[in-house]
């Protein structure tokens, strides 16, 4: 066939080539086979594999093929050449084994008859080991075997629903753990490892009957062996980050409470021989995961206690250590809280792991502490929630009570009061969280008695000219309107004469709004005439 295929005059067919590859017009079935009658497939082929010598001719081929097999006609040709897709995956060039996988791609996508003909020509010429090793190596687009992926889904469903079919190789084949992206068998470098598990990862996002098909074909268990080496530092990191964006799909929860990821992580945080960047990672995981509203449907609430429990013992050894995973830690606890069994859980167990939360908030002696553990605490207060999802269950209200109260005595402030007030005082970022955590708290009573008995706290609330910024302007109204609101729904206080200057305070800034800061405000130079000269 060599013989009969050669190529007599190598530059007349890269001449052809490129004008036929860089013609701008739109290229027609009836043009492809216009060209191909000229230059059979065959001769393309067997020139691509001989005269990569000749200059300029490889990335001509590459090129011309690359518009052919984009063509309905020109992919109706691919399975007449399987043999030369096999050659072409494992040839040395780059350009080659480039124009071979989008080979295989064009197949995919205009199979005569359906997808499955033509992932049962990838099945039996075995294409599909060859197509990942194309992707590790780095010359496979991921969108090829996500198409791939989802035709030998429909083969498998196919084969499954036809027993007394004579394809029994096929469901063989299809059967090998290779076609289901295992890593196992040939994959040492890092690079390619990480290449598939994103790759696995992409495909869990695109809906959840494909995240219940990777499920099902045990993908998600890779993800979990290489989380386990802890040996290798940037491998662990790398599958992290991977979970870290499969908890942030909206129909992970479901699946990745049926895997051991959160033992797996409850571990990681509890290894004091790792990193701190890799415990500090697992808890923005854990945060992350937990912090969605549907996580008690699928993951029992034991199994969140004993994260919980994990967290808690690594809280207790860093208070006075690193600084960042204490407050990636404290951030995680304030995510768990957004919803309300989550809040129940940080209150209600002993003890309550709410309690660091606590204690950080209203500790001066390191800023980025504090404010992340303020706004934690905002969160489990229920600032996020709903009005009508704030209040918990009554012990987790009373352990909430107790804890800030208890850490009041302890402190110079001596009330709650004073322990809110002193956040208000503080700078612009840590005076916003001391605002969201306000908004949050003062729908119980007796927080707001104890906002209402310090003047000073409604004048900072109420005060258009404490804020500068847009978003402090916003977060402070918010906290004014909570406070005018549960003034308003308490008739005790509000038949109280004493209040009634504070209500009108706090309804008259609640009508002025965010940003309007003055009832007359005229424009006024920025210099004066006479500062001119």
């Amino acid at each position: 066939m060599e013989e009969e295929y050669s190529v007599t005059d190598p530059i007349q067919l890269l001449e052809a080539a490129s004008v036929f590859a860089h013609d701008p017009g739109f290229l027609s079935d009836a043009s492809t086979q216009e060209f191909l009658f000229r230059f059979p497939l065959p001769v393309i082929i067997n020139a691509l594999q001989t005269k990569s010598d000749v200059t300029g001719l490889e990335n001509a081929l590459v090129a011309c093929l690359e518009r052919i097999f984009g063509t309905k006609y020109g992919a109706s040709l691919i399975p007449q050449y399987m043999p030369f897709v096999i050659v072409g995956l494992g040839a040395d060039s780059q350009k080659v084994r480039y124009i071979t996988c989008k080979t295989v791609s064009c197949l995919l996508e205009y199979s005569d008859e359906t997808s499955i003909s033509a992932a049962r020509l990838v099945v039996e010429y075995d294409v599909y080991p060859l197509l990942l090793k194309c992707l590790i190596d780095g010359f496979l687009p991921s969108e090829v075997l996500d198409k791939l992926f989802f035709c030998l889904h429909d083969l498998k469903k196919v084969i499954n629903l036809n027993p007394i079919s004579n394809i029994d190789s096929l469901k063989a084949r299809t059967a090998k753990p290779c076609y289901w992206l295992d890593m196992s068998a040939f994959i040492s470098a890092l690079e390619g490892r990480v290449r598939v598990l994103a790759l696995i990862v992409k495909l869990f996002s695109i809906s959840s009957s494909m995240a219940s098909v990777v499920y099902n074909s045990n993908l998600l268990s890779l993800l979990e062996a290489e989380l386990r080496n802890v040996n290798d530092t940037l491998v662990t990191l790398s599958v992290l980050e991977l979970f870290y964006e499969l908890a942030e799909i909206q129909h992970s929860t479901e699946f990745l409470s049926r895997t051991t990821l959160l033992q797996i992580l409850a571990s990681l945080i509890s290894n004091g021989s790792i990193g701190s960047i890799l415990r500090a990672r697992s808890m923005t995981i854990i945060g992350r995961l937990l912090s969605k509203e549907d996580v008690f449907t699928f993951i029992d609430e034991s199994s969140v206690k004993t994260v919980i429990s994990a967290i808690d013992g690594r809280l207790g050894l860093l208070e006075s250590g690193d600084a960042d995973e204490f407050e990636c830690t404290v951030e995680a606890l304030g995510q768990i809280g957004m919803t309300i069994q989550g809040a129940t859980v940080l209150l209600s167990n002993t003890p309550p792991t709410a309690r660091h939360v606590v204690d950080a908030a209203f500790d001066q002696h390191g800023r980025g502490k504090q404010l992340a553990a303020l706004h934690a605490l905002g969160n489990i207060a229920g600032e996020p929630r709903s009005e009508s999802n704030r209040i918990l269950n009554v012990n987790a209200e009373e352990s909430l009570r107790f804890l800030i109260y208890e850490t009041a005595s302890k402190s110079s402030k001596f009330a709650p009061s004073g322990l809110l007030l002193s956040v208000l005082q503080q700078e612009s970022e840590i005076r916003l969280a001391g605002y969201r955590l306000i908004t949050g708290l003062v729908a119980r009573p007796w927080c707001l008695m104890e906002i209402c008995s310090r003047q000073e706290i409604i004048n900072i609330v109420t005060d258009p000219f404490t804020e500068t910024t847009k978003i402090g302007m916003e977060v402070r109204h918010n906290c004014c309107q909570a406070v005018s609101k549960a003034l308003l729904s308490s008739p005790k206080l509000t038949s109280d004469p004493a209040l009634a200057g504070i209500a009108a305070k706090l309804d008259e800034a609640v009508r002025r709004g965010p940003y309007l800061a003055r009832k007359n405000s005229e424009a006024q130079p920025a210099v004066m005439t006479a500062e001119r000269f």
